[in-house]
């Protein structure tokens, strides 16, 4: 019987079990296991980074590839578009958004730093954002300062705040008349907590400041919809959670932000408000736009909600073993509300280096070390195949370290 067919079945057959009971079925997500080609000489705790297709998608992936390939011209000149734009209506469904506010990236990097460099900055204009969040765009905020004048207020963010309200103040504590856009993380990429991101959203329309989030970690990997965020400018990557293939990702932009930026790449004259003129990409791989779909009825098929519960299962797991280890630190709130699949651990007297290498070279797991202000250890990330057992393993490694 071919895979799909299993899989249809499979999900079926717990239709009736509440997510949560369904997070802690082995059996069922050994299922789910089945449906990914992995790599057995080691364990892989790195999904953050870039969510490795399931089979029926590389599948479909590759026969993308060969069928553009089979068309050439034809096919970029005929259909490419309105196959990008199913895709795109796709994804707005999804985020809960209007099609004219979404865009098709490459990244969230490409996504977000389009609004950073889009801003009409003059000099004295303030950013604000966390010492935590990703480089790249905290690249694009020091450029702008180079280039504009643009003053970088930084924060610094607890791993376990007391409260919503001790984040928002953090970030409200920041703001002066000069502040032109703050800078959030939707899931902080490095340590995985969740932050309030409607409650600062709302904190910061009142001073008249903007807010852009940063979603790579958060679309489809918590259940949300975009526009109860309350935010005005949202990117995300589509290779993590949803497990397209490299190269995607999207913007949402408020309809009343639009026609205010301006475009990395000159596009044709378009409306001010139409937001196609901030999509000019030149020739791009179109066979990875073509498998978004495919990608996303997997996804569904899951159900993100059991994706989440399980996630979020999974994390607490591990965690809940190692918290009250004495040379142990968890660097991710415990609270089910502040984090989901995504963890920081660090061993004292360990460099994070040094860390990620012995688990790996010693014990075959493969992570990422992370060395950060505030954030010293490593980031665990488990997938819908990871299992109890593989965690397991993991635990019993990090106490044999933590000796």
């Amino acid at each position: 019987m071919p895979f799909m067919e299993v899989f249809a079945r499979a999900i079926d057959e717990v239709a009736h079990i509440p997510a949560r009971q369904l997070a802690t079925d082995e059996e069922f997500w050994a299922k789910i296991r089945e449906g990914y080609e992995l790599n057995e000489d080691y364990i892989n705790l790195e999904n953050g980074y870039y969510c490795m297709m399931p089979k029926e998608t590389l599948d479909i992936y590759l026969e993308n590839v060969k069928q553009v390939n089979f068309l050439a011209s034809r096919y970029m000149r005929t259909v490419q578009f309105d196959n990008r734009n199913l895709a795109r209506q796709r994804l707005a469904d999804m985020a809960g958004c209007s099609f004219d506010e979404l865009i098709i990236t490459r990244n969230t990097t490409e996504s977000l730093d389009l609004v950073i460099s889009g801003q009409d900055w003059v000099k004295g204009d303030e950013a604000i954002y966390a010492e935590q969040d990703y480089g790249a765009m905290m690249n694009m905020f020091r450029l702008m300062g180079e280039r504009y004048g643009v003053v970088s207020k930084i924060v610094s963010l607890p791993n376990h705040p007391e409260s919503d309200e001790e984040i928002v103040e953090l970030y409200a504590s920041q703001i002066t008349e000069n502040s032109k856009l703050l800078m959030i993380s939707h899931v902080v990429n490095i340590t995985g907590q969740v932050l309030p991101v409607r409650k600062i959203c709302d904190m910061a329309h009142e001073s008249g400041v903007e807010v852009m989030v940063d979603g790579a970690h958060a679309f489809a990997h918590l259940e949300f919809s975009i526009p109860d965020l309350h935010c005005d400018y949202y990117g995300t990557s589509l290779h993590k959670w949803l497990s397209v293939p490299l190269g995607a990702g999207f913007l949402y932009v408020n309809t009343d932000k639009i026609k205010k930026l301006w475009p990395l790449f000159a596009e044709d004259k378009l409306p001010r408000d139409d937001i196609d003129r901030l999509n000019h990409m030149g020739t791009t791989p179109v066979h990875v736009e073509l498998t978004i779909p495919n990608a996303m009825i997997y996804h569904h098929m899951i159900g993100s909600k059991r994706k989440e519960e399980r996630l979020k299962y999974l994390k607490d797991y591990w965690t809940k073993k190692l918290k009250d280890h004495p040379n142990i630190m968890i660097n991710t709130p415990f609270e089910p509300e502040r984090s989901c699949a995504i963890a920081n651990v660090g061993i004292k007297e360990m460099n994070s280096k040094n860390m990620a290498n012995t688990l790996f070279e010693k014990y075959k797991i493969w992570t990422v070390a992370i060395d950060r202000p505030n954030v010293h250890g490593c980031r665990i990330t488990p997938n819908v195949f990871t299992s109890t057992h593989e965690l397991d393993l993991f635990v019993e490694s990090m106490e044999e370290m933590a000796i």
